[in-house]
């Protein structure tokens, strides 16, 4: 991914994406630095904080405007309490080689997710979040035995994982 364009983000701006994230995940993120990165090669807008890529943007379901989340690394590094998917071991290379979620791999899930939401799916054992995705159904939904309830949309190995800038 080859950089186009990086600046320092003004404190407003600041503000919406630390808020969305911290509604959306239960997490504060703090930073003496974030700057907004954009890609020629790439529709992908990143976010660094301290110069690391922990915050990104990904479309809205509905065609709206993108709604900022955390990296993978992001999630690592501020692991969340809101909008959790658990994954079983039987899972883990899965989801971890960009696989949409099913069901029969859900350990637990958050019962306050709702349909469209981003999430953050974690491996059972650790913890560590292993991929962001898109619910296709509601939280109280997610754990069962057949059918595919998450949209991978990020995740470990991926290019903007394996980002270095």
């Amino acid at each position: 991914m080859e950089v186009k364009s990086r600046h320092h983000l003004r404190s407003d701006a600041i503000d919406r994406i630390t808020t969305s994230i911290a509604d959306a995940l239960g997490v504060e993120i703090d930073g003496d630095s974030f700057e907004q990165v954009e890609f020629t090669d790439s529709d992908t807008e990143l976010v660094l904080v301290d110069g690391d890529p922990l915050v990104t943007y990904f479309p809205a379901p509905d065609g709206g405007n993108p709604e900022p989340f955390l990296t993978v690394n992001g999630a690592n590094r501020y692991p969340p309490t809101d909008r959790v998917v658990t994954v079983d071991a039987g899972a883990v290379s899965f989801v971890s080689d960009g696989a949409d979620v099913m069901r029969p791999g859900i350990a637990d899930a958050d019962a306050e997710i709702a349909a469209d939401d981003l999430v953050v799916i974690e491996e059972e054992s650790h913890g560590k979040a292993l991929a962001i995705g898109r619910a296709r159904v509601d939280g109280d939904e997610l754990v069962g035995d057949s059918g595919k309830v998450i949209d991978s949309l990020h995740h470990v190995g991926d290019e903007l994982f394996s980002l270095s800038l």
